[in-house]
């Protein structure tokens, strides 16, 4: 399998080294920092410190500066960011590797302290509507969202003819590339990771699987064990790379005012493969972060101590403030993110900008803490005023 072999009698860092000679991404980042100061956007200087970014989120004290965090942006924003600062010139466009370069100099233009890699795998099948994107930064396939009402496995017969994947066919061709080629002053974090509800409810359609929660019980534990066996495979994969420090799992559970589902229901059927996915990864040294939206207050205590995750992210005001979050639990784990997702599509730059001073100067002491949006940078949020976020965060001094 590709994940295999990565041992090495030299050290990932001797090995990022002598690859990064060899391929010449060392000129490359030479460049990437010379050139970047130049057309930066940003008043303050930043250089990566994957280990003191790591040691910040494992709350080991304040740290020097503000780190930033996200789960991800859109394709839309990174492409708008790469051509509005040339952040991609000197990568050859026919580079096998084009994209990990350019995910180093974008992380690295934008201040960040590590790049997003993945474990790809065939994953599962959903039934969805599409619509029209009226994103500033719009798609123009649409966008698509899934069928609430009833998905492809919804009965018992359905779910014994499904096609459920294989954890051999695991793909890890971009991380083994990272594995070498990381700059040693960053890190690399996975995703797509431990969606673990979420797919039970893509493959039942949300609807169906309430209903048969009360009426085929059997059903929804044996699709939650296929899933979770999926991801829990998934997770032995990635943190045998070296240069992973933080495994991002991502597995929606609440919404506005609650949980999809009852808490004891949560804690039976889907909780566990996040503990088992945490167990793994915590066995390997590595770091277990959560980003779920939605109200999760009444699971946060099985979260922080039977789950033991190290840090949440995905915070939305309405629901709850990250700074109270912080005042609650920032003994416990970390908190990741933060900035209204709401407040930065439509507040003007000064009030974001007061906005991220006020979360830095109630969540940045005693570490445990990184700033970013509190969901995901999408595309319908204007770039400037996601720059202006991250501007404001790197000028920070306390």
């Amino acid at each position: 399998m590709p994940h295999r072999g990565l041992e090495s009698s030299n050290s990932p860092q001797q090995n990022c080294r002598k690859d990064a000679r060899n391929s010449g991404l060392a000129l490359l980042l030479n460049f990437w920092n010379i050139d970047m100061e130049m057309k930066s956007p940003f008043r303050t200087p930043v250089s990566p410190n994957a280990a003191d970014y790591e040691a910040c989120l494992l709350r080991k004290g304040t740290p020097r500066r503000p780190h930033l965090v996200e789960f991800f942006l859109d394709n839309e924003i990174q492409q708008e960011i790469i051509k509005r600062f040339d952040i991609s010139a000197g990568i050859d466009e026919a580079d096998p590797h084009h994209y990990e370069k350019t995910e180093i100099a974008l992380q690295r233009f934008l201040g960040y302290d590590f790049v997003h890699s993945a474990v790809n795998g065939p994953g599962f099948e959903a039934k969805w509507a599409n619509a029209s994107d009226t994103a500033g930064l719009s798609r123009a396939a649409g966008r698509n969202f899934v069928d609430e009402t009833r998905g492809p496995v919804a009965t018992r017969e359905e779910f014994d003819k499904y096609p459920w994947p294989s954890t051999s066919k695991f793909e890890t061709g971009s991380l083994e590339w990272f594995e070498k080629n990381t700059p040693d002053d960053m890190c690399v974090t996975v995703g797509n990771s431990a969606h673990i509800m979420e797919d039970v409810t893509f493959l039942m359609g949300y609807e169906t699987m309430c209903e048969a929660l009360y009426e085929d019980i059997a059903l929804v534990r044996d699709i939650t064990k296929k899933v979770s066996d999926y991801y829990i495979e998934m997770s032995k994969v990635a943190v045998q790379f070296k240069r992973v420090r933080f495994v991002f799992a991502s597995d929606d559970m609440g919404f506005r005012t609650g949980p999809l589902v009852g808490p004891d229901t949560l804690a039976e059927l889907f909780l566990p493969a996040h503990k088992r996915i945490a167990e793994i990864t915590h066995a390997a040294g590595k770091n277990y972060l959560l980003h779920s939206c939605g109200k999760l207050d009444t699971i946060m205590e099985r979260l922080i101590s039977d789950v033991r995750i190290d840090a949440k992210h995905s915070f939305e005001d309405n629901i709850e403030d990250i700074c109270d979050a912080k005042r609650k639990y920032g003994n416990r784990i970390a908190f990741l993110g933060g900035v209204d997702v709401d407040l930065l599509c439509r507040a003007p730059e000064t009030v974001i900008r007061e906005r991220v001073r006020t979360i830095l100067k109630n969540c940045l002491s005693g570490g445990g803490f990184a700033l970013g949006t509190g969901n995901t940078v999408a595309n319908y949020i204007p770039v400037d005023n996601y720059l202006a976020m991250v501007d404001e965060a790197r000028n920070f001094t306390g």
